[in-house]
């Protein structure tokens, strides 16, 4: 046995190779049942979980027993998604098992890295909000944090993009085919989830209200699965818990063997569709009614899981605030709020007022947009008819409210009736995010600007009733794994350069600021992003058959495919750029390679024309021999997590580019940045802190302020005159407008650009020229590639502070009241 050790970690015992691969063996006979002659490599991928799983149970064990002898403060993080990854590389190298398990599968004649391929990513998730969980859950044990994070196991999740002649097409991921080794079904943690019906007051003899008693008409059970979330040095093990959706009856046996096959098994696909999948479609009301109930299916488990467990080590629910602490990522499990209310006060006997105080002091709630779409609300009567008892708590909650607020006398009636939780103008919808506001004692948003957008904008009246609510927790990134894991090359380049202090201490990366400078340490910077663009460049032509030139810039935008993350803006650049690169083949013009990747909502249509766009530009600009090569677009498929350890190591250029204001954090960025990218961003979102921690002359920054771009919104943009005043910008439109791209229809684009022509919201035409004035400069870095690269550097130094352990500790201490 070996043993590995840091200053902040305890002793680990690493086994030796000779003993991983005997456990291999063993585990592959006994738990999977195979013989290494018939063994597949997916067999192969379970025995090395298995073996490894086990060395996680002996600390996760350890880690819950010694939170349960020291009566720790529990954080209990409920979230709708968590974008996890692949777990199979993070659990090795976390527990420093990697190099010996790498030995131990090679002399078996496994290759590890293959094996690791086939792990599929979890579907758990659409974007930053997800993957954001994920990083907070790796953080908190890092920073030894007793913690659980509650979601949902969707079976399905979010959709497997394909694209069909240019089109997202949405197919299930079924990433569950191969079942999940990581996880633990814990049938005894099942919790009985109520929907309709009607409440019962219950009084005394004198007539007194004693309490209500909610008679739900339909009942589903949620069962627990735990996945065990291991901290750097295996410090400490947390629990994810991911509720899945069972019927109480299977099957209704006098309707099946009356002939009523469909009718026997209806409660059942009820309680299959709660986990099935993440975000069903809500522009029906079916879609919107699942997605009220998946929220209240695993706010309500989560939050009967919390109080049995508090209830059977301390006794009373009095305590709850001080040894809890629940947080909402996001207005998706804002039903929480209600929810506990009604369980202290209908099934634990408390008083509303009592109640009350507990739920807002054990309550936090992070915001992560300003987009009114966003924050969700829910129409009365479907609210209503779901949750009756829920209904009437959010009138009492509102009532509590909005007779506070009339009692400061500071506030008008207007603003009075933009701080309750029941819009009233139009159809009477529940507001999420005011009620997720009210019912917890701290608000953060995600980054310095967004969170004081959040005061000026969405949440201004209740800022002002409540001002020492909101506060800032930039959003920030795990470093083991959007370094240390997906960039080998860089991690070891960085180790031999200043050591291994910072793989415990990402602040230390700052040491590599001195390299900067240093022209030996700069080649070989160099070529480890090259290798690493090799391995893109192999991955695109081996799934697309497109080649691509490592000795380009790779310049990549992956994200969510929205509007506001404005990916028409890049396409439209790229356009331009190949008109000139047409019209002026003299010019000494700089090869590049535009990559797109994201997902677009299946009933967002403009973002899927956005996404077929991306591809008709491909298509034409790659086939045409005019353009030498100096210019690729390349959109590629089905963007998650296993791909973003690929693009972000290979990337020279970070696209974000959102219209300002809009982006509340981003995480992107910050990834993009530590592996050595440089961002080309408005100031929108983390962007500004970015930028402050990189400095002015290593980040590209163009276009439109946020007041700025309020200022034009308000007196009377003319996005058309703008386009007409712009050369390169009129012909880009125009190019896509007549069909240039769409030769098959040329209708096909004509009413995305009118949107430019009449609108503009997001600003794509108002920042078009000062973003291709930006990409002229990009080029011109480029072209000195001693000065790309000290940039590069610097950057990667300078933006250890975007770790996710800083985002965890200042949550701890600020918000949760939990010692680091």
């Amino acid at each position: 046995m070996t043993r590995a050790m840091t200053s902040e970690a305890p002793f680990l015992e690493i086994p030796d190779p000779k003993t991983l691969a005997d456990e291999v063996l063993l585990a592959l006979k006994y738990r999977v049942g195979k013989g290494t002659t018939v063994a597949t490599q997916y067999d192969w991928l379970t025995a090395s979980i298995k073996v490894v799983r086990d060395r996680i149970v002996d600390h996760w064990m350890q880690a819950t027993q010694e939170a349960y002898a020291q009566q720790e403060k529990r954080v209990y993080y409920l979230s709708l998604e968590f974008l996890i990854g692949r777990l199979m590389r993070d659990a090795f190298s976390n527990l420093g098992l990697m190099d010996n398990m790498r030995e131990a599968l090679s002399s078996l004649g496994v290759d590890l890295d293959l094996i690791a391929a086939l792990e599929p990513d979890a579907a758990l998730g659409n974007g930053g909000l997800g993957r954001l969980a994920a990083c907070f859950m790796e953080s908190m044990a890092t920073v030894d944090i007793p913690a659980h994070g509650y979601g949902i196991r969707y079976a399905n999740g979010m959709f497997r993009q394909e694209i069909h002649d240019g089109w997202q097409v949405e197919l299930p991921e079924t990433w569950l085919d191969h079942g999940n080794s990581w996880e633990f079904e814990r049938r005894e943690r099942s919790f009985e989830v109520g929907f309709g019906g009607s409440v019962e007051s219950i009084t005394s003899k004198d007539g007194r209200l004693e309490r209500h008693v909610w008679k739900p008409t339909e009942h589903v059970l949620a069962v627990a699965y735990d996945t065990p979330v291991v901290g750097w040095r295996a410090k400490r093990v947390n629990t994810l818990r991911l509720w899945s959706g069972m019927p109480i009856d299977p099957i209704l046996l006098d309707k099946f063997n009356a002939g009523d096959h469909i009718g026997a098994l209806a409660e059942s696909n009820k309680a299959d569709a709660l986990s099935r999948v993440l975000y069903p479609a809500d522009s029906h009301k079916a879609g919107q009614e699942l997605r009220l109930r998946q929220e209240y299916f695993f706010s309500t488990a989560s939050l009967q899981d919390i109080l049995q467990r508090h209830l059977s080590q301390y006794g009373d629910l009095q305590s709850l605030p001080d040894k809890a602490a629940i947080h909402l990522n996001d207005t998706h499990p804002a039903i929480a709020v209600p929810e506990l209310m009604r369980l202290l006060m209908d099934v634990h006997g408390m008083d509303f007022d009592l109640a009350w105080s507990i739920t807002r002091r054990t309550f936090g709630y992070t915001n992560h947009t300003l987009l009114p779409e966003a924050l969700e609300s829910w129409p009365v009567p479907l609210f209503e008819r779901l949750l009756p008892r829920h209904m009437q708590i959010v009138y009492a909650i509102n009532a509590e409210v909005l007779l506070e607020a009339r009692a400061s006398d500071q506030f008008s009636g207007e603003q009075i009736s933009r701080i309750s939780l029941i819009q009233e103008n139009g159809d009477r919808r529940v507001r999420m995010g005011n009620l997720a506001f009210v019912g917890s004692h701290s608000i953060n948003g995600v980054s310095a600007l967004h969170t004081e957008l959040m005061k000026q904008t969405v949440f201004a009246d209740l800022h002002k009733l409540y001002p020492d609510r909101i506060n800032n927790k930039t959003n920030g990134i795990t470093p083991r794994r959007w370094l240390i894991q997906c960039n080998p090359g860089l991690t070891a380049l960085t180790r031999e350069a200043i050591g291994d202090r910072f793989m415990d201490d990402i602040d230390a990366i700052k040491g590599l600021d001195a390299f900067a400078d240093d022209a030996a340490f700069r080649e070989k910077f160099a070529a480890v992003k090259r290798a690493n663009k090799v391995r893109l460049a192999n991955l695109v032509a081996d799934r697309l058959g497109i080649k691509v030139d490592p000795s380009a810039l790779f310049d990549i935008q992956v994200k969510r495919i929205h509007e506001y993350k404005r990916q028409l803006l890049n396409i439209l650049e790229a356009i331009a750029l190949y008109d000139q690169i047409r019209s002026h083949p003299e010019r000494d013009w700089m090869p590049r390679v535009k990559f797109f990747g994201g997902k677009a909502a299946p009933s967002y249509h403009n973002a899927k024309l956005i996404i077929k766009l991306a591809n008709d530009v491909a298509k034409v600009i790659n086939r045409d021999p005019a353009v030498r090569g100096l210019l690729k677009v390349v959109f590629v498929p089905n963007y998650n997590v296993s791909l973003a350890e690929i693009m972000m190591p290979a990337a020279d250029l970070s696209e974000q580019i959102s219209t300002a204001g809009m982006e509340a954090s981003g995480t992107g960025n910050m990834k993009f940045a530590l592996n050595g990218a440089l961002t080309i961003g408005t100031l929108d979102g983390a962007n500004v802190e970015i930028k402050e921690c990189v400095g002015d002359d290593n980040i590209f920054i163009f276009g439109l302020t946020t007041a700025e771009v309020a200022e034009r919104r308000g007196n009377g943009y003319n996005p058309r005159s703008v386009i007409e005043g712009s050369p390169e910008l009129a012909q880009a439109v125009a190019a896509v407008s007549s069909g240039v791209f769409s030769p098959d229809d040329p209708e096909r684009y004509r009413e995305l650009i009118n949107g430019l022509y009449q609108s503009d919201w997001f600003m794509v035409a108002a920042d078009f020229d000062a973003y291709a004035d930006a990409q002229r400069a990009v080029d011109a870095v480029w072209r000195n590639s001693p000065d790309w690269y000290a940039k590069a550097i610097r950057n990667v130094a300078r933006v250890g502070w975007f770790s996710s352990d800083r985002t965890i500790r200042q949550y701890a201490k600020e918000i949760w009241n939990v010692p680091v």
